[in-house]
């Protein structure tokens, strides 16, 4: 289960998807987020999908990697779907006890498990196709006019490229320790809910003396390089946005106006 969490991953390639400027990947994800919470209709949802399809098939990203970042949220979105289809008011199909089942909780559960898909699925394919550290330099670059409210963005900047980096690792060492109890013994698959729970005590210990460890070494090795701060500091890589850049910003510009007046021009076309 820990190997199917890809968040923090990076995955090389020379696609439109991996060139476009990281500023403009993260204003397009951010655009499509408000298309997704914009949208109430099949056929808003329906563009959604496909655009998210056409963006995974021109990465060259299997598409076993963005389902297999779902794997570890089964039960959250099952959980969603329930709660939904319960509490939804409406048209009764099926009572029991306190419980009501109707017709628009079902649809409502089904749109809201959609949504919560798509979401996780688009925010995969920024950081499939955008290395950490372009990432935080451009929500640094992003959140510069805040540095004139005295708002450390370099700071924070830099702290999310830090646990973006090492979630990777953080789930190896997850892993290692897990084998390692499981060579002496330790069960962690089978008994109850709360047993399982209980079993995986014993690998926080060890969990957090290996974070603080390396957190440590990171610390000696930045001051070690004189780190100080984001002030007088140069780039090596300097972000220009290109025409594509711009030219994917208006297209996802154009397609949150559709998906948000997709109901009515499914209407006057069909």
């Amino acid at each position: 289960m820990l190997k199917d969490i890809t968040l923090g991953q990076f995955f090389p390639g020379s696609s439109l998807l991996h060139r476009l400027d990281p500023r403009a990947k993260l204003v397009a994800v951010v655009l499509f987020v408000v298309s997704l919470f914009i949208s109430s209709s099949f056929w808003g949802y329906a563009l959604c999908f496909l655009f998210l399809a056409w963006c995974v098939h021109i990465s060259r990203i299997s598409p076993k990697m963005i389902l297999k970042s779902l794997r570890p949220l089964v039960i959250i979105l099952i959980f969603t779907g329930v709660l939904n289809m319960l509490y939804t008011p409406g048209e009764a199909i099926f009572h029991f006890w306190i419980f009501n089942i109707t017709k628009e909780g079902i649809f409502n559960a089904a749109f809201m498990i959609f949504r919560i898909v798509l979401l996780i699925a688009a925010t995969s394919m920024l950081t499939y196709t955008t290395s950490p550290i372009a990432l935080t330099d451009a929500l640094e670059r992003l959140l510069g006019p805040l540095k004139k409210l005295h708002v450390p963005v370099h700071e924070f900047a830099m702290m999310m490229t830090i646990a973006l980096r090492f979630i990777p690792t953080l789930i190896e060492e997850t892993d290692k320790i897990m084998s390692a109890q499981k060579a002496r013994g330790a069960d962690f698959d089978s008994g109850s809910l709360i047993d399982r729970a209980k079993a995986l005590v014993p690998i926080l210990v060890p969990l957090f003396v290996s974070a603080f460890r390396r957190a440590d070494e990171l610390a000696t090795a930045m001051e070690c390089r004189l780190y100080h701060g984001g002030e007088g500091r140069t780039r090596l890589n300097t972000l220009v946005m290109a025409p594509r850049d711009w030219g994917a910003l208006a297209f996802m510009a154009a397609f949150c106006l559709l998906v948000m007046n997709a109901q009515r021009i499914a209407a006057v076309v069909l």
